[in-house]
């Protein structure tokens, strides 16, 4: 009987891990969103959100050996020192030493976790080394968001597809289709994507048109509060092409769970297309499918947000 009851629990066990690797794949063969079962991090895109990540598993391998290490010294107390084990209390109530040490090392911990810390927010928020090759400004609205391309004189709003909808049906599935993106999509996609070209440095200026909302695309790293009446900015340079998806990360009403951000990262050919398109056309998401899909179907290649 108990070899039965081992071999149902092994069996259990390893379903659980082949499931584990297998949400782990799917999560790693995606850009620009999460996935059901994922439970890492977006992949990131960008140098910044690379180094977001990078401090963030530091910290937490610090947290986890703090922890193991505090629970070790409670397990130490319990077992070796309770009435039972040790009857004779010592009378003894202070260790200069000791307390030296324990106030020194979080001390140092703490230098050690600012350093990587100062660098990352020196990248961010240090503007004056951000040589940007497109500024856009993006502007939050209950609820949907504005860009408007200063340089190129292009202005647009980008709502989210199958607005309106509490719960998938089939309107929002085919709104979504004639816009080329899966049901699982929703709540993601928007008709009206920002485009930028990949390897380049885009300014982002954002403010709020009515509350606070807040620019936010994690692939990136980025996160911008749009406050109204202010101007505040971000930066990113996304290495490879795609769409990415963010939402509004500031509570902003009813609807803002229904304002996504969509990010499309195209080579610099078909961005200068798309602008030339918008700029003669004024419709974005036509030239997005015209400019954009097309040459992406030609060229074999395949969305990687949507794989």
């Amino acid at each position: 009987m108990l070899w039965k009851v081992k071999t149902a629990l092994l069996g259990m066990a390893a379903s659980a891990a082949m499931s584990g690797m297998a949400f782990a794949q799917e999560a790693e063969a995606v850009y620009g969103r999460s996935v059901p079962g994922q439970l890492d991090m977006q992949t990131p895109v960008t140098q910044v959100a690379r180094q977001v990540q990078d401090l963030h598993t530091g910290m937490l391998y610090t947290m986890i050996a703090i922890c193991v290490f505090v629970l070790a010294l409670l397990a130490i107390v319990v077992l070796r020192f309770n009435a039972k084990s040790n009857p004779t209390p010592a009378s003894w109530t202070h260790n200069t030493k000791l307390e030296m040490v324990w106030t020194f090392v979080p001390v140092v911990i703490l230098f050690i976790i600012a350093i990587p810390s100062f660098k990352l927010l020196t990248l961010q928020e240090d503007f004056e080394k951000v040589e940007p090759d497109l500024v856009i400004k993006a502007t939050g609205y209950q609820w949907y968001w504005g860009y408007e391309y200063p340089d190129a004189d292009i202005v647009f709003d980008s709502y989210m597809l199958g607005l309106g909808a509490t719960q998938m049906n089939d309107d929002v599935r085919d709104e979504l289709a004639e816009y080329g993106h899966a049901p699982e999509l929703w709540k993601l996609a928007v008709d009206n994507p920002m485009v930028v070209p990949v390897n380049k440095t885009v300014l982002v200026q954002t403010t709020g048109a009515d509350v606070i909302h807040s620019w936010t695309v994690p692939s990136f790293g980025v996160k911008a509060d749009s406050v109204p009446g202010r101007l505040n900015q971000t930066w990113f340079n996304v290495e490879r092409v795609g769409t990415f998806y963010g939402q509004c990360s500031e509570l902003c009403g009813v609807n803002h769970s229904y304002m996504p951000i969509a990010v499309r990262v195209v080579p610099q050919e078909q961005y200068d297309a798309w602008v030339a398109c918008v700029q003669e056309t004024d419709e974005p998401a036509e030239c997005v499918r015209s400019e954009l899909d097309e040459a992406t179907a030609s060229s074999g290649a395949i969305e990687l947000a949507q794989q």
